[in-house]
């Protein structure tokens, strides 16, 4: 009988196991679904921007090439930025855990 019930309780035990492995899986599923609308965001923010940048100061006719150009220009920059600061954060973690 002690037997059965370590059997039940081992089986309990890696079931809830590979419910955490499902969840742990799905979590990173949606942190990679995060990332990837936090750089959406990134770059509608920047075209934007640049968009705004051009219409103030517009002149009778705005290229559009000329346009275009600077929002890659300006997604370039944050995309640096942003790599930057993952850098120094990295950094930061590594420091800490020596």
């Amino acid at each position: 009988q002690n037997e059965k019930e370590l059997q039940d309780v081992v089986k309990q035990q890696e079931e809830k196991m590979l419910q955490l492995i499902d969840k742990s899986g799905e979590v990173t599923r949606l942190k990679g679904e995060v990332s990837q609308l936090k750089r959406s965001l990134q770059r509608a923010e920047t075209e934007a921007k640049v968009l705004w940048e051009e219409m103030r100061g517009q002149e009778p006719k705005v290229d559009a090439v000329y346009v275009q150009e600077r929002v890659l220009l300006r997604q370039e920059v944050d995309k640096l930025r942003l790599l930057l600061l993952e850098k120094e954060d990295e950094n930061l973690l590594l420091s800490d855990k020596y």
